[in-house]
Protein backbone atom coordinates (compact mmCIF):
# COMPACT_ATOMS: atom_id res chain seq x y z
CA UNK A 1 0.00 0.00 0.00
CA UNK A 2 1.68 3.21 -1.31
CA UNK A 3 -0.04 5.43 1.57
CA UNK A 4 1.82 8.21 1.24
CA UNK A 5 0.74 8.44 -2.49
CA UNK A 6 -2.96 8.85 -0.87
CA UNK A 7 -1.53 11.66 1.32
CA UNK A 8 -0.34 13.19 -1.61
CA UNK A 9 -3.74 12.78 -3.06
CA UNK A 10 -5.62 13.88 -0.09
CA UNK A 11 -3.18 17.13 0.00
CA UNK A 12 -4.35 18.22 -3.11
CA UNK A 13 -7.94 17.40 -2.45
CA UNK A 14 -7.91 20.04 0.74
CA UNK A 15 -5.71 22.83 -0.90
CA UNK A 16 -8.67 22.77 -4.05
CA UNK A 17 -11.20 23.12 -1.37
CA UNK A 18 -9.44 25.86 0.36
CA UNK A 19 -9.24 27.79 -2.86
CA UNK A 20 -12.79 27.31 -4.03
CA UNK A 21 -13.89 28.82 -0.56
CA UNK A 22 -13.05 31.73 -1.49
CA UNK A 23 -16.18 32.10 -4.42
CA UNK A 24 -18.55 31.99 -0.95
CA UNK A 25 -16.62 34.03 1.08
CA UNK A 26 -16.44 36.30 -1.73
CA UNK A 27 -20.46 36.45 -2.11
CA UNK A 28 -20.78 36.72 1.66
CA UNK A 29 -18.72 39.88 1.48
CA UNK A 30 -20.72 40.86 -1.55
CA UNK A 31 -23.77 41.49 0.74
CA UNK A 32 -21.97 42.85 3.77
CA UNK A 33 -20.87 39.85 5.29
CA UNK A 34 -17.98 38.58 7.44
CA UNK A 35 -15.36 36.56 6.18
CA UNK A 36 -14.25 35.46 9.02
CA UNK A 37 -15.84 32.01 9.16
CA UNK A 38 -14.57 31.40 5.88
CA UNK A 39 -11.25 32.53 6.55
CA UNK A 40 -10.87 30.46 9.32
CA UNK A 41 -12.15 27.80 7.80
CA UNK A 42 -9.93 28.46 4.76
CA UNK A 43 -6.74 28.85 6.91
CA UNK A 44 -7.23 25.32 9.15
CA UNK A 45 -8.38 23.37 5.81
CA UNK A 46 -5.18 24.86 3.58
CA UNK A 47 -2.82 24.10 6.51
CA UNK A 48 -3.56 20.83 6.86
CA UNK A 49 -3.88 20.50 2.79
CA UNK A 50 -0.32 21.63 2.61
CA UNK A 51 0.87 19.11 5.68
CA UNK A 52 0.10 16.10 3.63
CA UNK A 53 1.47 17.47 0.71
CA UNK A 54 5.17 17.95 2.65
CA UNK A 55 5.22 14.16 3.39
CA UNK A 56 6.41 13.49 -0.25
CA UNK A 57 5.96 9.60 -1.45
CA UNK A 58 8.80 7.51 -2.49
CA UNK A 59 7.31 6.06 -5.22
CA UNK A 60 4.81 7.11 -7.86
CA UNK A 61 3.07 3.27 -8.20
CA UNK A 62 -0.48 3.78 -7.67
CA UNK A 63 -2.60 0.36 -8.07
CA UNK A 64 -6.28 -0.31 -8.16
CA UNK A 65 -7.03 -0.76 -4.09
CA UNK A 66 -4.89 3.04 -4.00
CA UNK A 67 -7.52 4.68 -6.53
CA UNK A 68 -10.28 3.48 -4.63
CA UNK A 69 -8.57 4.51 -0.80
CA UNK A 70 -7.72 7.90 -2.61
CA UNK A 71 -11.65 8.31 -3.52
CA UNK A 72 -12.82 6.95 -0.34
CA UNK A 73 -11.21 9.15 1.86
CA UNK A 74 -11.06 12.36 -0.43
CA UNK A 75 -14.98 12.68 -0.32
CA UNK A 76 -14.77 11.66 3.60
CA UNK A 77 -12.04 14.68 4.24
CA UNK A 78 -13.41 17.01 2.10
CA UNK A 79 -17.01 17.11 3.78
CA UNK A 80 -15.19 16.41 6.97
CA UNK A 81 -13.81 20.50 6.30
CA UNK A 82 -16.63 21.15 4.36
CA UNK A 83 -18.61 21.34 7.35
CA UNK A 84 -16.77 23.86 9.36
CA UNK A 85 -18.12 27.44 7.94
CA UNK A 86 -21.65 26.32 8.68
CA UNK A 87 -20.61 25.88 12.29
CA UNK A 88 -18.07 28.67 12.49
CA UNK A 89 -20.62 30.94 10.85
CA UNK A 90 -23.68 29.90 13.90
CA UNK A 91 -26.07 29.28 10.58
CA UNK A 92 -25.44 25.19 11.62
CA UNK A 93 -24.05 25.02 14.94
CA UNK A 94 -23.88 21.36 15.34
CA UNK A 95 -21.27 19.60 13.96
CA UNK A 96 -23.75 16.60 13.12
CA UNK A 97 -26.43 18.86 11.61
CA UNK A 98 -22.78 20.23 9.44
CA UNK A 99 -21.50 17.35 8.41
CA UNK A 100 -24.81 16.14 7.00
CA UNK A 101 -25.84 19.03 5.27
CA UNK A 102 -22.12 19.10 3.98
CA UNK A 103 -21.75 15.37 2.76
CA UNK A 104 -25.58 15.74 1.33
CA UNK A 105 -24.10 18.79 -0.79
CA UNK A 106 -21.47 16.86 -1.80
CA UNK A 107 -23.09 14.19 -2.69
CA UNK A 108 -25.67 15.86 -4.54
CA UNK A 109 -28.44 14.67 -2.61
CA UNK A 110 -29.73 17.29 -1.27
CA UNK A 111 -31.50 16.36 2.06
CA UNK A 112 -31.59 19.23 4.07
CA UNK A 113 -31.80 19.19 8.14
CA UNK A 114 -32.87 23.12 8.09
CA UNK A 115 -36.59 24.50 8.39
CA UNK A 116 -35.80 27.25 7.43
CA UNK A 117 -33.05 27.46 4.84
CA UNK A 118 -33.71 31.07 3.60
CA UNK A 119 -32.09 32.19 7.35
CA UNK A 120 -28.60 31.08 6.34
CA UNK A 121 -26.08 34.33 5.25
CA UNK A 122 -25.38 34.82 1.83
CA UNK A 123 -22.05 33.08 2.22
CA UNK A 124 -23.08 29.86 3.64
CA UNK A 125 -26.19 29.78 0.77
CA UNK A 126 -23.58 29.79 -1.43
CA UNK A 127 -21.30 27.34 -0.69
CA UNK A 128 -24.26 24.85 0.63
CA UNK A 129 -25.58 25.10 -3.28
CA UNK A 130 -21.58 25.29 -4.69
CA UNK A 131 -21.06 21.62 -3.34
CA UNK A 132 -23.62 20.16 -5.43
CA UNK A 133 -21.68 21.48 -8.30
CA UNK A 134 -18.33 20.44 -7.44
CA UNK A 135 -19.58 17.21 -6.30
CA UNK A 136 -21.32 16.57 -9.19
CA UNK A 137 -18.70 15.84 -11.93
CA UNK A 138 -16.73 14.47 -9.29
CA UNK A 139 -14.01 16.03 -6.83
CA UNK A 140 -10.77 13.79 -8.33
CA UNK A 141 -12.22 14.07 -11.55
CA UNK A 142 -12.04 17.83 -11.08
CA UNK A 143 -8.36 17.82 -10.03
CA UNK A 144 -7.04 15.44 -12.88
CA UNK A 145 -8.15 18.08 -15.00
CA UNK A 146 -6.14 21.20 -13.29
CA UNK A 147 -3.38 19.17 -11.85
CA UNK A 148 -0.90 16.89 -13.04
CA UNK A 149 -1.11 13.18 -13.17
CA UNK A 150 0.01 10.39 -14.73
CA UNK A 151 -2.47 8.41 -17.05
CA UNK A 152 -2.16 5.01 -15.35
CA UNK A 153 -3.17 7.00 -11.70
CA UNK A 154 -5.91 8.95 -13.30
CA UNK A 155 -7.10 6.33 -14.55
CA UNK A 156 -7.60 3.94 -11.26
CA UNK A 157 -9.22 6.98 -9.73
CA UNK A 158 -11.25 7.62 -12.61
CA UNK A 159 -12.76 4.04 -12.49
CA UNK A 160 -13.02 4.55 -8.54
CA UNK A 161 -15.03 7.70 -8.97
CA UNK A 162 -16.87 8.18 -11.98
CA UNK A 163 -20.55 6.54 -11.95
CA UNK A 164 -21.32 4.02 -14.34
CA UNK A 165 -20.93 0.06 -14.93
CA UNK A 166 -18.28 0.75 -17.63
CA UNK A 167 -15.88 3.46 -17.35
CA UNK A 168 -13.76 4.73 -20.50
CA UNK A 169 -11.55 7.37 -21.67
CA UNK A 170 -12.89 9.50 -23.98
CA UNK A 171 -9.56 10.69 -25.77
CA UNK A 172 -6.26 8.39 -24.48
CA UNK A 173 -5.29 10.63 -21.65
CA UNK A 174 -7.57 10.46 -18.66
CA UNK A 175 -6.20 13.75 -17.76
CA UNK A 176 -7.75 15.51 -20.74
CA UNK A 177 -11.05 13.45 -20.65
CA UNK A 178 -11.21 14.89 -17.58
CA UNK A 179 -10.79 18.48 -18.86
CA UNK A 180 -13.33 17.47 -22.00
CA UNK A 181 -16.39 16.77 -19.01
CA UNK A 182 -15.56 19.73 -17.08
CA UNK A 183 -15.69 21.77 -19.71
CA UNK A 184 -19.03 20.58 -21.00
CA UNK A 185 -20.20 20.45 -17.05
CA UNK A 186 -19.19 24.28 -17.41
CA UNK A 187 -20.81 25.28 -20.46
CA UNK A 188 -24.04 23.62 -19.39
CA UNK A 189 -23.98 25.74 -16.23
CA UNK A 190 -22.99 29.13 -17.79
CA UNK A 191 -26.01 27.99 -20.73
CA UNK A 192 -28.48 27.44 -17.79
CA UNK A 193 -27.78 30.52 -15.44
CA UNK A 194 -27.98 32.79 -18.94
CA UNK A 195 -31.72 31.13 -19.40
CA UNK A 196 -32.31 31.69 -15.76
CA UNK A 197 -31.71 35.65 -15.88
CA UNK A 198 -34.11 35.90 -19.01
CA UNK A 199 -36.47 34.28 -16.76
CA UNK A 200 -36.66 36.92 -14.78
CA UNK A 201 -33.65 35.18 -11.70
CA UNK A 202 -31.53 37.91 -10.15
CA UNK A 203 -28.03 36.49 -10.89
CA UNK A 204 -27.50 35.19 -6.84
CA UNK A 205 -30.59 33.10 -7.69
CA UNK A 206 -29.82 32.01 -11.10
CA UNK A 207 -26.09 30.89 -10.49
CA UNK A 208 -27.07 28.82 -7.48
CA UNK A 209 -29.95 27.21 -9.15
CA UNK A 210 -28.05 26.16 -11.72
CA UNK A 211 -25.40 25.21 -9.51
CA UNK A 212 -27.29 22.90 -7.88
CA UNK A 213 -28.94 21.51 -11.26
CA UNK A 214 -25.52 20.53 -12.85
CA UNK A 215 -24.52 18.32 -10.11
CA UNK A 216 -28.62 17.07 -9.70
CA UNK A 217 -28.28 18.00 -6.41
CA UNK A 218 -31.80 19.52 -5.14
CA UNK A 219 -30.97 22.40 -2.44
CA UNK A 220 -32.71 25.94 -3.23
CA UNK A 221 -32.31 29.25 -2.10
CA UNK A 222 -35.95 29.13 -1.55
CA UNK A 223 -37.83 27.20 1.36
CA UNK A 224 -40.57 26.14 -1.36
CA UNK A 225 -38.09 25.21 -3.62
CA UNK A 226 -38.45 25.61 -7.63
CA UNK A 227 -42.43 26.23 -6.71
CA UNK A 228 -41.41 29.38 -5.04
CA UNK A 229 -40.84 31.34 -8.58
CA UNK A 230 -44.28 30.42 -9.57
CA UNK A 231 -42.69 30.10 -12.74
CA UNK A 232 -43.43 28.49 -15.71
CA UNK A 233 -40.52 29.35 -17.51
CA UNK A 234 -38.43 28.66 -14.95
CA UNK A 235 -40.21 25.21 -14.47
CA UNK A 236 -39.09 24.53 -17.80
CA UNK A 237 -35.59 25.52 -18.14
CA UNK A 238 -34.86 23.94 -14.58
CA UNK A 239 -36.82 20.28 -16.32
CA UNK A 240 -34.91 20.49 -18.89
CA UNK A 241 -31.30 20.92 -17.62
CA UNK A 242 -31.80 18.00 -14.96
CA UNK A 243 -32.61 15.74 -18.00
CA UNK A 244 -29.53 16.81 -20.18
CA UNK A 245 -27.10 16.61 -16.69
CA UNK A 246 -28.14 13.38 -15.78
CA UNK A 247 -27.57 11.75 -19.55
CA UNK A 248 -24.25 10.45 -20.11
CA UNK A 249 -21.54 12.76 -21.19
CA UNK A 250 -19.69 10.71 -23.29
CA UNK A 251 -23.08 11.46 -25.98
CA UNK A 252 -22.11 15.31 -25.66
CA UNK A 253 -18.87 14.79 -27.14
CA UNK A 254 -19.58 12.32 -29.49
CA UNK A 255 -22.52 15.22 -30.46
CA UNK A 256 -19.19 18.07 -30.46
CA UNK A 257 -17.33 15.54 -32.29
CA UNK A 258 -20.49 15.43 -35.41
CA UNK A 259 -21.20 11.70 -34.94
CA UNK A 260 -24.67 12.53 -34.28
CA UNK A 261 -26.00 9.23 -34.70
CA UNK A 262 -23.51 7.40 -33.05
CA UNK A 263 -24.97 9.30 -29.82
CA UNK A 264 -28.13 8.58 -30.77
CA UNK A 265 -27.70 4.72 -31.22
CA UNK A 266 -27.06 4.58 -26.87
CA UNK A 267 -29.86 2.36 -26.13
CA UNK A 268 -29.61 3.43 -22.70
CA UNK A 269 -30.53 7.12 -23.52
CA UNK A 270 -33.82 5.98 -25.28
CA UNK A 271 -34.72 3.65 -22.76
CA UNK A 272 -34.29 6.66 -20.31
CA UNK A 273 -36.45 9.16 -22.51
CA UNK A 274 -39.22 6.43 -22.60
CA UNK A 275 -39.41 6.14 -18.93
CA UNK A 276 -39.59 9.80 -18.44
CA UNK A 277 -42.58 9.99 -21.17
CA UNK A 278 -44.17 6.78 -19.54
CA UNK A 279 -43.97 8.23 -15.87
CA UNK A 280 -44.63 11.68 -17.01
CA UNK A 281 -48.02 11.10 -19.26
CA UNK A 282 -49.21 8.27 -16.37
CA UNK A 283 -48.85 10.59 -13.47
CA UNK A 284 -50.30 13.46 -14.96
CA UNK A 285 -53.30 11.60 -15.81
CA UNK A 286 -53.20 10.26 -12.52
CA UNK A 287 -53.34 13.61 -10.78
CA UNK A 288 -55.14 15.73 -13.34
CA UNK A 289 -58.17 16.37 -11.38
CA UNK A 290 -55.98 18.11 -8.40
CA UNK A 291 -54.61 20.34 -10.89
CA UNK A 292 -57.70 21.48 -13.74
CA UNK A 293 -57.01 19.08 -16.20
CA UNK A 294 -54.42 17.30 -18.03
CA UNK A 295 -52.26 19.91 -19.56
CA UNK A 296 -51.91 21.78 -16.49
CA UNK A 297 -50.97 18.84 -14.70
CA UNK A 298 -48.11 17.65 -17.09
CA UNK A 299 -46.32 20.62 -16.22
CA UNK A 300 -45.95 19.67 -12.34
CA UNK A 301 -45.70 15.92 -13.28
CA UNK A 302 -43.18 16.34 -15.82
CA UNK A 303 -41.08 18.60 -13.48
CA UNK A 304 -41.46 16.26 -10.86
CA UNK A 305 -40.53 13.06 -13.04
CA UNK A 306 -37.24 14.81 -14.49
CA UNK A 307 -36.63 15.91 -10.61
CA UNK A 308 -36.78 12.36 -9.36
CA UNK A 309 -35.38 10.27 -11.64
CA UNK A 310 -31.82 12.81 -12.55
CA UNK A 311 -31.71 12.28 -8.86
CA UNK A 312 -32.12 16.39 -8.56
CA UNK A 313 -34.64 16.55 -5.86
CA UNK A 314 -36.10 19.96 -6.62
CA UNK A 315 -40.37 20.61 -6.02
CA UNK A 316 -42.63 22.62 -7.42
CA UNK A 317 -45.60 20.66 -5.59
CA UNK A 318 -46.19 18.69 -2.14
CA UNK A 319 -46.02 15.15 -4.71
CA UNK A 320 -46.76 13.75 -0.69
CA UNK A 321 -50.01 14.51 -1.40
CA UNK A 322 -50.94 13.15 -4.82
CA UNK A 323 -52.49 9.95 -5.09
CA UNK A 324 -50.52 6.69 -4.17
CA UNK A 325 -49.65 5.20 -8.07
CA UNK A 326 -47.59 8.63 -8.33
CA UNK A 327 -46.08 8.91 -5.26
CA UNK A 328 -45.07 4.79 -5.69
CA UNK A 329 -43.83 5.57 -9.25
CA UNK A 330 -41.82 8.40 -7.98
CA UNK A 331 -40.22 6.27 -5.41
CA UNK A 332 -39.46 3.60 -8.18
CA UNK A 333 -37.11 6.42 -9.95
CA UNK A 334 -35.35 6.84 -7.18
CA UNK A 335 -34.45 3.36 -7.56
CA UNK A 336 -33.68 3.66 -11.42
CA UNK A 337 -31.85 7.05 -11.02
CA UNK A 338 -29.98 8.59 -14.32
CA UNK A 339 -27.52 7.26 -17.15
CA UNK A 340 -24.07 6.13 -16.69
CA UNK A 341 -21.74 8.87 -16.84
CA UNK A 342 -24.08 11.66 -16.18
CA UNK A 343 -24.21 13.74 -12.59
CA UNK A 344 -27.45 12.08 -11.51
CA UNK A 345 -27.85 9.16 -8.81
CA UNK A 346 -29.19 6.30 -8.26
CA UNK A 347 -28.44 2.29 -9.50
CA UNK A 348 -28.37 3.48 -13.21
CA UNK A 349 -30.98 2.99 -16.26
CA UNK A 350 -27.47 0.80 -18.30
CA UNK A 351 -26.99 -1.34 -14.96
CA UNK A 352 -30.59 -1.86 -14.67
CA UNK A 353 -30.62 -3.20 -18.53
CA UNK A 354 -27.64 -4.85 -18.03
CA UNK A 355 -29.40 -6.68 -14.49
CA UNK A 356 -32.63 -7.44 -17.00
CA UNK A 357 -31.01 -8.63 -19.81
CA UNK A 358 -28.72 -11.09 -17.78
CA UNK A 359 -32.15 -12.19 -16.11
CA UNK A 360 -33.92 -13.04 -19.35
CA UNK A 361 -30.87 -14.99 -20.73
CA UNK A 362 -31.38 -16.94 -17.84
CA UNK A 363 -34.70 -17.59 -18.40
CA UNK A 364 -33.74 -18.56 -22.00
CA UNK A 365 -31.08 -20.97 -21.05
CA UNK A 366 -33.65 -22.87 -18.60
CA UNK A 367 -35.38 -24.09 -21.32
CA UNK A 368 -32.87 -24.39 -24.11
CA UNK A 369 -29.70 -25.64 -22.24
CA UNK A 370 -27.09 -25.24 -24.82
CA UNK A 371 -28.22 -22.01 -26.24
CA UNK A 372 -25.89 -19.39 -26.26
CA UNK A 373 -26.84 -16.23 -24.41
CA UNK A 374 -24.93 -12.76 -24.70
CA UNK A 375 -25.66 -9.37 -23.02
CA UNK A 376 -25.04 -6.53 -25.37
CA UNK A 377 -25.47 -2.71 -25.08
CA UNK A 378 -25.64 -1.07 -28.20
CA UNK A 379 -24.68 -3.52 -30.53
CA UNK A 380 -21.87 -4.84 -28.35
CA UNK A 381 -21.29 -8.29 -26.34
CA UNK A 382 -20.51 -6.89 -23.09
CA UNK A 383 -17.71 -8.72 -20.98
CA UNK A 384 -18.67 -11.00 -18.38
CA UNK A 385 -16.90 -9.25 -15.56
CA UNK A 386 -19.30 -6.17 -16.35
CA UNK A 387 -21.91 -8.20 -15.94
CA UNK A 388 -21.27 -9.80 -12.76
CA UNK A 389 -20.31 -6.70 -11.26
CA UNK A 390 -23.84 -4.98 -12.16
CA UNK A 391 -25.37 -7.94 -10.62
CA UNK A 392 -23.58 -8.25 -7.22
CA UNK A 393 -24.13 -4.13 -7.55
CA UNK A 394 -27.51 -4.86 -7.37
CA UNK A 395 -27.69 -6.63 -4.68
CA UNK A 396 -25.69 -4.96 -2.32
CA UNK A 397 -27.20 -1.75 -3.30
CA UNK A 398 -30.46 -3.74 -1.47
CA UNK A 399 -28.90 -5.21 1.42
CA UNK A 400 -27.50 -1.82 2.38
CA UNK A 401 -31.64 -0.22 1.94
CA UNK A 402 -32.84 -3.06 4.03
CA UNK A 403 -29.98 -2.79 6.43
CA UNK A 404 -30.12 1.07 7.21
CA UNK A 405 -33.84 1.55 6.68
CA UNK A 406 -33.90 -1.60 9.73
CA UNK A 407 -31.13 0.61 11.84
CA UNK A 408 -33.03 4.41 11.08
CA UNK A 409 -36.24 2.09 12.32
CA UNK A 410 -34.74 2.75 15.38
CA UNK A 411 -35.76 6.42 15.95
CA UNK A 412 -39.76 5.13 15.65
CA UNK A 413 -40.60 7.01 12.58
CA UNK A 414 -43.34 5.25 10.47
CA UNK A 415 -42.15 2.90 7.81
CA UNK A 416 -43.04 5.30 4.67
CA UNK A 417 -40.89 7.89 6.46
CA UNK A 418 -38.01 5.35 7.34
CA UNK A 419 -37.99 3.66 3.75
CA UNK A 420 -37.85 6.41 1.08
CA UNK A 421 -35.52 8.37 3.48
CA UNK A 422 -32.79 5.63 3.38
CA UNK A 423 -34.00 5.69 -0.34
CA UNK A 424 -33.44 9.17 -1.01
CA UNK A 425 -29.69 9.02 0.87
CA UNK A 426 -28.71 6.29 -1.05
CA UNK A 427 -29.74 7.25 -4.34
CA UNK A 428 -29.07 10.49 -3.90
CA UNK A 429 -32.30 12.34 -4.22
CA UNK A 430 -32.92 14.37 -1.32
CA UNK A 431 -36.63 14.09 -0.45
CA UNK A 432 -38.94 11.16 0.33
CA UNK A 433 -42.26 10.75 1.43
CA UNK A 434 -44.36 10.89 4.83
CA UNK A 435 -42.33 13.26 7.22
CA UNK A 436 -39.24 13.78 4.72
CA UNK A 437 -41.60 14.71 1.91
CA UNK A 438 -40.85 17.87 -0.55
CA UNK A 439 -42.23 19.83 2.50
CA UNK A 440 -40.38 18.12 5.92
CA UNK A 441 -36.83 17.91 6.20
CA UNK A 442 -34.36 15.01 7.97
CA UNK A 443 -33.55 17.12 11.50
CA UNK A 444 -36.53 14.19 12.86
CA UNK A 445 -33.53 11.74 12.89
CA UNK A 446 -31.42 10.82 15.67
CA UNK A 447 -27.80 11.66 15.48
CA UNK A 448 -27.14 8.10 15.05
CA UNK A 449 -29.39 8.02 12.09
CA UNK A 450 -27.79 11.50 10.86
CA UNK A 451 -24.37 10.02 10.74
CA UNK A 452 -26.02 6.53 8.92
CA UNK A 453 -27.82 8.05 6.30
CA UNK A 454 -24.40 10.00 5.52
CA UNK A 455 -22.62 7.43 5.18
CA UNK A 456 -25.09 6.22 2.84
CA UNK A 457 -24.80 9.00 0.76
CA UNK A 458 -21.22 8.74 0.15
CA UNK A 459 -22.25 4.92 -0.80
CA UNK A 460 -24.58 6.02 -3.42
CA UNK A 461 -22.58 8.83 -4.83
CA UNK A 462 -19.33 6.49 -5.15
CA UNK A 463 -21.49 3.92 -6.05
CA UNK A 464 -20.55 1.27 -2.86
CA UNK A 465 -17.09 -0.17 -3.42
CA UNK A 466 -15.12 2.96 -2.61
CA UNK A 467 -16.60 2.94 0.88
CA UNK A 468 -17.31 -0.29 1.66
CA UNK A 469 -13.78 -1.42 0.61
CA UNK A 470 -12.66 1.12 3.46
CA UNK A 471 -13.66 -1.65 6.24
CA UNK A 472 -12.16 -4.46 3.88
CA UNK A 473 -9.10 -5.34 5.51
CA UNK A 474 -7.37 -6.45 2.34
CA UNK A 475 -7.44 -2.99 1.20
CA UNK A 476 -4.86 -2.31 3.91
CA UNK A 477 -2.76 -5.28 3.71
CA UNK A 478 1.04 -4.45 2.39
CA UNK A 479 1.40 -6.22 -1.50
Amino acid sequence: MNIRMVLSVLGRVLCIEAVLMLLPMTAGLCYGESPVPFLITILITALAGMALLLMKPKSGEMYAKEGFLCVGLSWITLSLFGALPFVFSGDIPRYTDAFFETVSGFTTTGASVLSDAEALSRGCMFWRLFTHWIGGMGVLVFIMAVLPMSGEHSMHIMRAEVPGPVVGKLVPRARKTSMILYSIYLGLTVLQTILLLCGGMGFYDALLHAFATAGTGGFSTRGLSVGAFDSAYIDIVICVFMLLFSINFNLYFLILLGKVKAALKSEELWWYIGVVVFAGVTIALNIAEAYGGFVNAMRYSFFQVASIISTTGFSTADFNLWPEYSRWLLVSLMFIGGCAGGTGGGMKVSRLLIMLKSALGEMVRLIRPHQVTRVTMDGRRLEDSTVRCASAFGLLYMLIVIAGTLLISLDGHDVLTNFTALIACISNVGPGLGLVGPMGNYDIFSDFSKWLMSVCMLIGRLEIYPILMLVNPALWKKR
